[in-house]
Protein backbone atom coordinates (compact mmCIF):
# COMPACT_ATOMS: atom_id res chain seq x y z
CA UNK A 1 0.00 0.00 0.00
CA UNK A 2 1.36 3.65 -1.30
CA UNK A 3 0.62 6.66 1.03
CA UNK A 4 -1.99 7.57 -1.05
CA UNK A 5 -3.85 4.43 -1.27
CA UNK A 6 -6.50 4.80 1.66
CA UNK A 7 -8.01 1.65 3.91
CA UNK A 8 -11.48 1.67 4.81
CA UNK A 9 -13.54 1.75 7.77
CA UNK A 10 -16.64 0.11 7.99
CA UNK A 11 -19.11 2.54 9.88
CA UNK A 12 -22.83 2.08 10.60
CA UNK A 13 -24.94 -0.92 10.98
CA UNK A 14 -24.98 -3.34 7.89
CA UNK A 15 -27.98 -4.95 8.46
CA UNK A 16 -29.92 -2.12 8.44
CA UNK A 17 -28.80 -0.59 5.54
CA UNK A 18 -26.93 2.37 7.05
CA UNK A 19 -23.42 1.21 6.86
CA UNK A 20 -20.85 3.52 5.15
CA UNK A 21 -17.32 3.03 3.83
CA UNK A 22 -15.00 5.71 4.74
CA UNK A 23 -11.79 6.23 2.83
CA UNK A 24 -9.11 7.07 4.84
CA UNK A 25 -5.28 7.37 4.91
CA UNK A 26 -3.21 7.26 7.96
CA UNK A 27 0.50 7.93 7.84
CA UNK A 28 2.25 7.30 11.19
CA UNK A 29 5.30 9.27 12.33
CA UNK A 30 8.48 8.63 11.00
CA UNK A 31 10.08 10.04 13.17
CA UNK A 32 8.26 9.51 17.11
CA UNK A 33 9.41 12.29 19.05
CA UNK A 34 6.39 13.52 20.98
CA UNK A 35 4.65 16.24 18.36
CA UNK A 36 1.44 15.76 17.38
CA UNK A 37 -0.40 14.59 14.32
CA UNK A 38 -2.00 16.49 11.45
CA UNK A 39 -5.89 15.52 10.79
CA UNK A 40 -7.07 16.55 7.71
CA UNK A 41 -10.71 18.26 7.85
CA UNK A 42 -12.37 18.60 4.14
CA UNK A 43 -14.49 21.09 3.56
CA UNK A 44 -18.32 20.75 1.82
CA UNK A 45 -18.03 18.35 -1.56
CA UNK A 46 -14.33 18.57 -1.32
CA UNK A 47 -12.21 15.65 -0.30
CA UNK A 48 -8.70 14.58 0.89
CA UNK A 49 -7.01 14.71 -2.25
CA UNK A 50 -7.20 18.32 -2.86
CA UNK A 51 -4.20 21.19 -3.76
CA UNK A 52 -3.69 22.05 0.10
CA UNK A 53 -4.50 18.55 1.62
CA UNK A 54 -1.59 17.31 -0.78
CA UNK A 55 0.58 20.18 0.27
CA UNK A 56 0.13 19.43 3.84
CA UNK A 57 0.60 15.69 3.66
CA UNK A 58 3.59 16.40 1.82
CA UNK A 59 4.88 18.72 4.14
CA UNK A 60 4.46 16.25 7.12
CA UNK A 61 5.88 13.59 5.13
CA UNK A 62 8.92 15.30 5.32
CA UNK A 63 9.10 16.53 8.74
CA UNK A 64 8.34 12.92 9.97
CA UNK A 65 4.87 13.97 11.47
CA UNK A 66 1.53 11.25 11.39
CA UNK A 67 -1.15 12.79 9.35
CA UNK A 68 -4.75 11.03 8.63
CA UNK A 69 -6.97 12.31 6.34
CA UNK A 70 -10.64 10.75 5.52
CA UNK A 71 -13.10 11.77 2.71
CA UNK A 72 -16.41 11.81 4.70
CA UNK A 73 -19.32 9.78 3.08
CA UNK A 74 -20.86 11.08 0.01
CA UNK A 75 -17.51 12.47 -0.91
CA UNK A 76 -14.75 11.59 -2.09
CA UNK A 77 -13.56 7.32 -2.67
CA UNK A 78 -16.21 6.95 0.47
CA UNK A 79 -19.67 5.44 0.14
CA UNK A 80 -22.86 7.05 0.35
CA UNK A 81 -24.99 10.19 -0.93
CA UNK A 82 -23.80 13.61 0.05
CA UNK A 83 -27.78 14.33 0.17
CA UNK A 84 -28.40 11.65 2.98
CA UNK A 85 -25.54 13.01 5.38
CA UNK A 86 -25.19 15.85 7.88
CA UNK A 87 -23.13 17.55 10.01
CA UNK A 88 -23.20 15.12 12.81
CA UNK A 89 -22.88 12.14 10.71
CA UNK A 90 -19.63 14.06 9.26
CA UNK A 91 -18.31 15.11 12.35
CA UNK A 92 -19.01 11.31 13.87
CA UNK A 93 -17.41 9.91 11.06
CA UNK A 94 -13.98 12.34 11.74
CA UNK A 95 -14.31 11.57 15.74
CA UNK A 96 -14.36 7.56 14.64
CA UNK A 97 -11.21 7.98 12.35
CA UNK A 98 -9.24 9.96 14.92
CA UNK A 99 -10.14 7.45 17.87
CA UNK A 100 -9.92 4.23 15.93
CA UNK A 101 -6.28 5.45 13.45
CA UNK A 102 -4.83 8.27 15.19
CA UNK A 103 -2.83 8.06 18.21
CA UNK A 104 -2.31 10.82 20.79
CA UNK A 105 -3.04 14.85 20.44
CA UNK A 106 -3.77 16.23 16.96
CA UNK A 107 -4.04 19.31 15.59
CA UNK A 108 -7.13 19.48 13.65
CA UNK A 109 -6.75 21.65 10.62
CA UNK A 110 -10.29 22.12 8.94
CA UNK A 111 -10.90 23.91 5.57
CA UNK A 112 -14.22 25.80 5.16
CA UNK A 113 -16.78 23.16 6.45
CA UNK A 114 -14.19 21.34 7.89
CA UNK A 115 -13.41 23.98 10.27
CA UNK A 116 -16.78 23.94 11.73
CA UNK A 117 -16.44 19.92 12.20
CA UNK A 118 -13.22 20.73 13.93
CA UNK A 119 -14.86 22.98 16.45
CA UNK A 120 -17.66 20.43 16.86
CA UNK A 121 -15.01 17.93 17.96
CA UNK A 122 -13.00 20.07 19.91
CA UNK A 123 -15.96 20.90 22.13
CA UNK A 124 -16.91 16.62 22.19
CA UNK A 125 -13.58 16.01 22.77
CA UNK A 126 -12.31 18.93 25.57
CA UNK A 127 -10.59 17.35 28.22
CA UNK A 128 -9.26 14.28 26.68
CA UNK A 129 -5.95 15.62 25.60
CA UNK A 130 -7.00 14.38 22.25
CA UNK A 131 -7.11 17.60 20.50
CA UNK A 132 -3.85 19.53 20.51
CA UNK A 133 -4.75 22.57 18.27
CA UNK A 134 -6.87 23.94 15.67
CA UNK A 135 -5.84 25.35 12.12
CA UNK A 136 -9.07 27.08 11.11
CA UNK A 137 -8.59 27.71 6.93
CA UNK A 138 -11.97 30.40 6.23
CA UNK A 139 -14.00 28.01 8.97
CA UNK A 140 -17.71 28.36 8.11
CA UNK A 141 -18.65 27.44 11.25
CA UNK A 142 -22.86 27.51 11.75
CA UNK A 143 -23.23 27.40 8.11
CA UNK A 144 -26.33 25.47 7.97
CA UNK A 145 -27.99 28.42 9.80
CA UNK A 146 -25.82 31.70 9.04
CA UNK A 147 -24.41 30.98 5.10
CA UNK A 148 -27.19 28.53 3.95
CA UNK A 149 -30.75 29.00 5.74
CA UNK A 150 -30.24 32.64 6.47
CA UNK A 151 -29.24 33.38 3.33
CA UNK A 152 -32.11 31.76 1.32
CA UNK A 153 -34.91 33.82 -0.26
CA UNK A 154 -38.46 32.25 0.54
CA UNK A 155 -39.09 30.50 -2.90
CA UNK A 156 -35.62 28.34 -1.85
CA UNK A 157 -36.65 27.97 2.07
CA UNK A 158 -39.84 26.31 0.44
CA UNK A 159 -37.75 24.16 -1.63
CA UNK A 160 -36.18 22.69 1.04
CA UNK A 161 -39.12 22.20 3.85
CA UNK A 162 -41.26 20.75 1.19
CA UNK A 163 -39.32 19.02 -1.27
CA UNK A 164 -36.35 18.26 1.02
CA UNK A 165 -33.83 19.41 -0.69
CA UNK A 166 -32.69 23.00 -2.88
CA UNK A 167 -29.67 22.40 -5.43
CA UNK A 168 -27.59 25.95 -4.31
CA UNK A 169 -25.50 27.01 -7.44
CA UNK A 170 -22.00 26.59 -7.03
CA UNK A 171 -19.36 28.78 -8.30
CA UNK A 172 -16.90 25.25 -8.40
CA UNK A 173 -19.46 23.46 -10.54
CA UNK A 174 -22.38 22.43 -12.86
CA UNK A 175 -24.00 20.38 -10.92
CA UNK A 176 -24.71 22.94 -7.18
CA UNK A 177 -24.80 22.00 -4.27
CA UNK A 178 -27.32 19.70 -2.60
CA UNK A 179 -29.30 21.50 0.94
CA UNK A 180 -31.55 19.38 2.28
CA UNK A 181 -34.30 19.79 5.07
CA UNK A 182 -32.11 17.26 7.06
CA UNK A 183 -29.24 19.10 6.66
CA UNK A 184 -30.18 22.51 7.75
CA UNK A 185 -32.73 21.09 11.01
CA UNK A 186 -29.72 18.65 12.25
CA UNK A 187 -27.23 21.54 12.17
CA UNK A 188 -28.69 23.74 14.95
CA UNK A 189 -27.56 20.50 17.19
CA UNK A 190 -24.06 21.90 16.51
CA UNK A 191 -24.10 25.48 16.22
CA UNK A 192 -21.26 27.39 17.80
CA UNK A 193 -22.99 30.60 18.43
CA UNK A 194 -24.86 31.11 21.60
CA UNK A 195 -22.40 28.32 23.30
CA UNK A 196 -19.06 29.55 23.67
CA UNK A 197 -17.05 27.47 24.59
CA UNK A 198 -12.91 26.58 25.25
CA UNK A 199 -10.81 24.62 23.28
CA UNK A 200 -8.13 24.39 26.03
CA UNK A 201 -5.52 24.40 22.96
CA UNK A 202 -3.73 27.04 20.48
CA UNK A 203 -6.51 28.05 17.57
CA UNK A 204 -4.84 29.80 14.02
CA UNK A 205 -7.36 30.99 11.73
CA UNK A 206 -6.28 31.95 8.21
CA UNK A 207 -9.50 33.79 6.12
CA UNK A 208 -9.22 35.49 3.00
CA UNK A 209 -10.95 39.05 2.87
CA UNK A 210 -12.49 38.56 -1.09
CA UNK A 211 -14.20 34.88 -0.28
CA UNK A 212 -17.15 35.23 -1.92
CA UNK A 213 -18.50 32.46 -0.05
CA UNK A 214 -17.53 32.51 3.55
CA UNK A 215 -17.23 36.43 4.68
CA UNK A 216 -14.27 37.28 6.65
CA UNK A 217 -16.41 39.17 9.62
CA UNK A 218 -17.48 35.50 10.66
CA UNK A 219 -13.75 34.78 11.49
CA UNK A 220 -13.46 38.07 13.63
CA UNK A 221 -16.86 37.22 15.24
CA UNK A 222 -16.00 33.68 15.72
CA UNK A 223 -12.86 35.10 18.13
CA UNK A 224 -14.70 36.26 20.47
CA UNK A 225 -16.93 32.85 20.55
CA UNK A 226 -13.82 31.00 21.50
CA UNK A 227 -12.67 31.64 25.19
CA UNK A 228 -9.16 29.99 24.84
CA UNK A 229 -6.62 32.77 25.52
CA UNK A 230 -4.65 31.53 22.24
CA UNK A 231 -5.97 32.59 19.72
CA UNK A 232 -4.96 34.44 16.04
CA UNK A 233 -6.66 35.60 12.86
CA UNK A 234 -4.55 35.87 9.66
CA UNK A 235 -6.55 37.88 7.34
CA UNK A 236 -5.42 37.90 3.88
CA UNK A 237 -6.88 40.98 2.28
CA UNK A 238 -6.56 39.13 -1.49
CA UNK A 239 -7.36 36.00 -0.23
CA UNK A 240 -10.67 34.14 -1.61
CA UNK A 241 -12.13 30.75 -0.72
CA UNK A 242 -10.14 28.54 -1.69
CA UNK A 243 -6.86 29.79 -0.35
CA UNK A 244 -4.49 27.65 -2.52
CA UNK A 245 -2.09 30.17 -4.38
CA UNK A 246 1.89 29.49 -3.32
CA UNK A 247 1.81 31.99 -1.20
CA UNK A 248 -1.46 30.81 0.68
CA UNK A 249 0.09 27.50 0.95
CA UNK A 250 2.99 28.80 2.61
CA UNK A 251 1.43 30.62 5.19
CA UNK A 252 -0.50 27.06 5.58
CA UNK A 253 2.42 25.02 6.69
CA UNK A 254 4.23 28.13 8.67
CA UNK A 255 0.90 28.75 10.57
CA UNK A 256 1.08 24.94 11.16
CA UNK A 257 4.09 24.57 12.21
CA UNK A 258 3.71 27.46 14.56
CA UNK A 259 0.75 25.90 15.95
CA UNK A 260 2.10 22.50 16.58
CA UNK A 261 5.31 24.68 18.64
CA UNK A 262 2.54 26.46 20.23
CA UNK A 263 1.04 23.32 21.68
CA UNK A 264 4.13 22.81 23.37
CA UNK A 265 5.49 20.07 20.48
CA UNK A 266 9.23 18.54 21.34
CA UNK A 267 12.35 18.76 19.39
CA UNK A 268 12.55 21.03 16.32
CA UNK A 269 9.53 22.07 13.74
Amino acid sequence: MTAEEPRFLELGDAASGHSRRIAVIAEPAVRPDGRPGLVWLPGFKSDMASTKASVIADWARAEGLAMTRLDYSGHGRSSGRIEDMTIGDWAAEARTVIEQLAEGPQVLIGSSMGGWIALVLARALAGTGRIAGLVLIAPAWDMTERLMWQEMGEAERRDVMERGVWMRPSAYGDEGYPITRRLIEEGRSHLIAGRPFDPACPVRIIQGMADPDVPWQGSIELTGLLEAPDIRLTLVKDGEHRLSRPADLDLLIRTIAETLGAAGAAGPI
